[in-house]
C-alpha cells in the first residue's frame, strides 16, 4: 500500500452486527484504491479473520459502561480517555481522508479524535434505532447513514438511507435460486447472535422435535449456539433423531443460508440484510433485551413485505415456533412467495452506495 493512497479509518465495536458491515465497506474501498485501517477493541479483533489481509488492524483501548461491576464503571472513563488521546495523536500524524464509525464503544476513540481534529467523519447505524454511541455522535459528524429505514433519529438530525452493507461472500449468493420445501432433505439454519442465542438453544430443538413425522424425517439443522450450550443442544437434536450441525460460529453462513429452505434468526440488522439479499423465508425472534427494542424495528420491513414471520420473545415456546415452521415447510408455494418477498427487500448495492458517500465526504473535506 502506498502512503499516497487516501486513508479511511473504519471504527467498529466488537459484535458481528457492527463488524460485518464494516468489513463490507472495507472490501469496496480497497478495490477503489484506498488504504483501510480498522480501529476496534479486543472483542472486535475476534472478527478480523474475515477482513481482507491488506486492512491494517489497530486495537484501541476502550471500555463499556454496560458491563462489569462498580470498579469497571469507575475506570471506564479513564480507559476511554486514554483511547481518545492515543487515537488523536495517531490521527494528527496520519491525517485520514475519512473516518467512519459503525457503532459500539470501541468507536469512541476514532470518532472523538476525528471530531477534535475536524477530519471528515460519518456514522453508519445498522438498526432502526440509533445505538448509544452513534446517538452521542449523531450531531458531531458530517453524515448519519442509515441501514434500516425509517430510523428513529434525535431531533435535528437528518439521516441518509443507504441500506446495510453485506460482505462479498453474501453478495456472491445474492438471489441464489430457492429450492422450495418438499419430500426430500430440507435445511434449516438457526442463527442467534452472541447475546441472544440462549433462548433459541432452549426453544428451537424441542420445536423441531415436535414437527410431524412427514416433515421431521427430512430435516437437517445448522444451529449456531453459544459454546457453553453446544453439548446440550446437540444432545437434544440427537435424542429427537435430527441430523444437526451445532457450532458456536459458522464461517460459511452465506453458503448455509443459500442452501436453506428456512432461516430461524434473531432480528439483528446484519442477519436481516443477509436474509433479504440472498432471499430466504425467515422466522424472526427479536431479542427482547435489545436497546429500545430495536430488533423489532429492524424486522418491520421484512415482515410487512411477507418475507418473514415475527414471533415476539414473550410468546416464544416450542409449540408456537413448531406451528410456524410447519406453516413454512408444509407449503411449498407459500415458502417460495416468502423467498421472493424477502429478496424484494434486499439492497445488494448498499456497499457501493456507502462507499460513494465516503468518497463524497472525503472530497468535501479536501475543500474545507
Amino acid at each position: 500500500m502506498s502512503e499516497n493512497q487516501p486513508l479511511l479509518i473504519i471504527a467498529a465495536g466488537g459484535t458481528g452486527g457492527h463488524m460485518f458491515p464494516a468489513q463490507a465497506l472495507a472490501e469496496v474501498m480497497l478495490r477503489r484504491g484506498w488504504r483501510v485501517r480498522l480501529s476496534t477493541d479486543a472483542r472486535g479483533a475476534r472478527y478480523v479473520g474475515g477482513f481482507p489481509h491488506s486492512v491494517e488492524i489497530e486495537q484501541v483501548a476502550s471500555a463499556t459502561f454496560a458491563r462489569g461491576g462498580l470498579v469497571n464503571k469507575i475506570l471506564a472513563p479513564l480507559h476511554i480517555a486514554g483511547g481518545v488521546l492515543g487515537a488523536t495523536l495517531r490521527m494528527m500524524r496520519d491525517k485520514p481522508d475519512a473516518v467512519v464509525g459503525f457503532g459500539g464503544y470501541p468507536t469512541i476513540p476514532a470518532l472523538a479524535a476525528a471530531f477534535l481534529l475536524r477530519r471528515p467523519r460519518m456514522v453508519h447505524e445498522q438498526n432502526g434505532v440509533l445505538g448509544r454511541v452513534n446517538r452521542i455522535f449523531s450531531k458531531r459528524v458530517d453524515v448519519v447513514a442509515c441501514g434500516t429505514w425509517p430510523t428513529e433519529l434525535p431531533a435535528g438530525v437528518e439521516g441518509v438511507p443507504v441500506g446495510n452493507p453485506v460482505r462479498a461472500a453474501v453478495l456472491e449468493r445474492a438471489g441464489a435460486p430457492y429450492i422450495p420445501p418438499g419430500d426430500y432433505p430440507m435445511s434449516v439454519l438457526v442463527i442467534g447472535g452472541s447475546q441472544g442465542a440462549r433462548v433459541l438453544s432452549d426453544v428451537v430443538p424441542p420445536a423441531m422435535a415436535s414437527l410431524p413425522e412427514a416433515v421431521l424425517r427430512n430435516i437437517r439443522v445448522s444451529h449456531q449456539a453459544r459454546e457453553e450450550d453446544m453439548d446440550r443442544v446437540a444432545k437434544l437434536y440427537a435424542n429427537a433423531g435430527i441430523d444437526a450441525d451445532v457450532q458456536p460460529f459458522f464461517r460459511d453462513v452465506p453458503a448455509r443460508m443459500s442452501e436453506a429452505q428456512l432461516v430461524i434468526s434473531r432480528a439483528g440488522a446484519s442477519s436481516i440484510a443477509d436474509i433479504s439479499v440472498i432471499g430466504r423465508p425467515a422466522i424472526l425472534i427479536p431479542y427482547a433485551a435489545a436497546a429500545a427494542d430495536h430488533q423489532s424495528a429492524n424486522s418491520r420491513g421484512l415482515v410487512e413485505a411477507g418475507g418473514a414471520i415475527r414471533i415476539p420473545e414473550s410468546r416464544l415456546d416450542p409449540d408456537a415456533l413448531g406451528a410456524q415452521v410447519v406453516s413454512v415447510l408444509g407449503d411449498a408455494q407459500g415458502a417460495s412467495l416468502m423467498a421472493r418477498a424477502a429478496l424484494s427487500q434486499g439492497m445488494p448495492d448498499a456497499p457501493q452506495r456507502l462507499a460513494d458517500m465516503v468518497e463524497k465526504l472525503a472530497s468535501k473535506g479536501q475543500d474545507r
